[in-house]
């Protein structure tokens, strides 16, 4: 049994509720706390002093100056699986080219794909890994991480076992999730409903039996899949016990509606979510994901984050991190940034990154500190929780665990 304090304060982040708008005042905070850990789980949370007075045979792990301590966060969408670099395709977007433009030209997520192809698979473990590193010492513990560059059976199996590889020589906690359904290769011979019933036969039980994923998720776009094909794809991978979730509204609506159908944990962008869509989401139980770091790489609009919780969805934040539009992949700057835009509250945003966030991944032992909970925890070098955002990214943690160590 491990005791690790004082902390100046701790944001066990309890006690709030999982949908709608929330305020600072709700945050409860534990000044000079202490966790107690044991077998990488929380067995109390409390005054430091008194746990140590209570429990004397525990190993104390001791904490020097000021620091906030918070859950560790929950990237719940990125990409990060992939091999090369789109440079050319953000020059050419800030140089005032289209997306269509791009992909015409040779880029977009096509030239990620021929990249991806040419990579083997210890390559792309080695990529994976450097950035689930860096993203674990930024406080992210949990990294949902898609496959979707493949687009061919080989391809997309050779990116889940390199996720698969990593998830075993990381600290960090990996969601795989199969996204061969992100746009209709240009190699394949057939409609796009002809594709996703390739899929179907020919991946989706490979990827049950090596045990590779048990997530899938598709692009409902008007350069990608339509609305009456993803849900017929989605019920037949629910069918074959996977889990679903839809890149939904990035371009255009219809795609939030379909996740919402098909009883999706989550829909994932929502930039051009109108009011209607907003309220469809915050009447179900399906996980808003906004991805700010979308928002920046293509100089778009950020989805509606703040008329969603109010509203009463749940709202999580993840940050699509990926080498086409969103290639910065640092979360927690995205987040704070977004706040100040959409006038989030810390309480909001923090929820947004971790149980909200673990929500959309169906993970209910992690993204709060308390008893029975994974001690993924984070602490910040501060002595006021407003800090971590009022710095917009530049504030660190200087120390984090998983499941306690």
């Amino acid at each position: 049994m491990k005791l690790i304090g004082p902390f100046t304060q701790i944001l066990p982040l309890t006690g709030l509720p999982l949908k709608g708008a929330l305020k600072d005042e709700q945050l409860y905070i534990i000044p000079n706390g202490g966790v107690l850990v044991d077998d990488g789980l929380i067995v109390a949370i409390d005054d430091f002093e008194q746990l140590r007075l209570a429990h004397p045979s525990a190993l104390v792990e001791e904490i020097t100056g000021d620091h906030v301590l918070l859950p560790g966060f929950v990237d719940c969408h990125t990409h990060i699986c992939f091999a090369g670099s789109r440079a050319k395709d953000y020059a050419l977007r800030t140089a005032g080219k289209t997306y269509l433009e791009i992909a015409k030209a040779g880029g977009g997520i096509w030239d990620s794909v021929t990249q991806t192809r040419m990579a083997d698979e210890a390559t792309l473990t080695n990529l994976l890994l450097n950035r689930v590193q860096r993203h674990l010492a930024e406080g992210v513990t949990t990294i949902e991480v898609k496959s979707g560059y493949g687009l061919s059976i080989d391809a997309e199996l050779k990116q889940l076992r390199a996720i698969k590889t990593a998830a075993d020589k990381t600290q960090a906690s990996l969601v795989s999730t199969c996204l061969a359904a992100h746009m209709l290769p240009k190699d394949f011979d057939g409609t796009h409903s002809e594709y996703l019933n390739h899929i179907l036969q020919n991946l989706l039980p490979a990827i049950k039996q090596q045990r590779l994923a048990n997530r899938v998720d598709i692009f409902i776009e008007e350069s990608a899949f339509n609305a009456s094909d993803a849900l017929n794809y989605l019920a037949k991978a629910k069918q074959l016990g996977f889990e679903v979730t839809v890149h939904a509204d990035q371009f255009t609506t219809g795609g939030s509606e379909v996740a919402i159908q098909a009883r999706a944990a989550s829909a994932d962008h929502l930039e051009a979510s109108t009011d209607r869509e907003i309220n469809m989401l915050a009447k179900s139980d399906t996980v808003a994901v906004t991805l700010p770091g979308a928002s920046l790489g293509l100089g778009m609009a950020y989805a509606p984050a703040r008329k969603l919780l109010d509203a009463g969805a749940c709202l999580a934040i993840a940050s699509d991190w990926n080498p086409g539009s969103a290639p910065m992949g640092d979360l927690l700057m995205q987040a704070a940034v977004m706040g100040a835009v959409e006038k989030l509250c810390a309480a909001e945003v923090f929820a947004g990154l971790t149980f909200r966030a673990a929500s959309a991944l169906k993970l209910n032992d992690r993204g709060i500190l308390t008893k029975n909970k994974l001690a993924d925890m984070q602490a910040y070098p501060c002595n006021d929780y407003r800090e971590i955002l009022y710095h917009q990214g530049k504030l660190k943690p200087d120390r984090v665990w998983v499941a306690g160590d």
